[in-house]
């Protein structure tokens, strides 16, 4: 099929590449470069820099709602377009403009996790399980019929960054499943139930703090949703620390109190306890907690 393409980041690359090597892609939309980094550069996304190696066409539009967006949009005259993590709101001229749809590659099971961090947020409330739909692409927030379901288990080891790469796996497999059979898909398309839809909400570096009077459960889960980006973090001493990775341990204490930090760094939560086993320290690569304390001690005092 001839196959519009819009999505920006590397868990909606994963998906491009294999839609490519079996369809035609007409056009691939994604985000205008940012400024990004130390050198505060322009920087395509991951998905721009892919794309235009290979030779497609690419668009970085600023939006599609003006009337001649949406007329070059139209004038491709594809069969399908397929969304992935693409930053922009469509229109319906565009969600209608191809004779087999605008379907989306979402990364949650829904209607649970509607929005903008539906990983993050899955690992943070605890979930067993997240997944992949294939979906529809109507004007509201991830409401569309579904096409498609797999799902990923989450275990006690499952970080935001693992889970984000199994995703975009599942993704990629499930929407050349998807584009294979979409004419029955699409005449077996299930509604979505309104009684069970849960927002994701964006992720905010607000919310990073550790609070330490939560208990340590929960504040273990943040770590691993968090994980690599955007981190949860405690000051110490007028330092910035990321915890990447913890476990719960059956301690007590003052909330927020360093209750061993030579041989081992563990800190008191509102109930039990957190022993961080991986962190980075201020301008310092990531490191276990073990390559830390060889050269560095936490006092028993209160951090925040």
């Amino acid at each position: 099929m001839k196959v519009v393409f819009m999505g920006t980041p590397d868990f909606a690359l994963t998906a491009l590449k294999k839609i490519a090597e079996v369809h035609e892609i007409v056009c691939v939309y994604t985000r205008e470069p940012q400024i990004a980094g130390r050198g505060h550069k322009l920087t395509k996304s991951p998905v721009h820099e892919w794309a235009e190696a290979q030779g497609f066409m690419v668009r970085t539009p600023k939006t599609l709602r003006t009337a001649e967006a949406q007329a070059e949009y139209c004038a491709l005259k594809a069969d399908i377009a397929v969304v992935a993590a693409y930053g922009l709101i469509l229109p319906q001229a565009v969600i209608r403009a191809f004779p087999k749809g605008c379907i989306n590659i979402h990364g949650s099971l829904l209607p649970r996790w509607r929005g903008a961090a539906p990983i993050q947020r899955a690992i943070e409330a605890g979930d067993k399980k997240s997944g992949i739909t294939i979906m529809n692409i109507v004007p509201a927030l991830d409401a569309g019929d579904m096409l498609l379901k797999g799902e990923v288990e989450i275990t006690n080891e499952t970080t935001g960054e693992s889970l984000h790469d199994a995703l975009a796996e599942l993704g990629g497999t499930l929407i050349m499943e998807a584009l294979a059979n979409i004419d029955i898909l699409q005449r077996h398309a299930k509604p979505q139930d309104e009684q069970l839809v849960t927002y994701a909400a964006k992720l905010d570096k607000e919310e990073c703090q550790l609070d330490f009077s939560q208990p340590a459960e929960v504040l273990e889960r943040k770590i691993r949703a968090f994980n690599p980006y955007p981190a949860m973090y405690f000051d110490y001493q007028g330092e910035r620390i990321k915890v990447l990775r913890a476990q719960v341990i059956n301690q007590q204490g003052t909330a927020g109190m360093i209750l061993e930090g030579e041989k081992a760094l563990v800190i008191a939560c509102g109930n039990q306890a957190l022993s961080v086993t991986e962190l980075q320290r201020a301008g310092k690569k990531k490191m276990t907690i073990k390559e830390v304390l060889n050269g560095f001690k936490f006092s028993q005092v209160n951090v925040c």
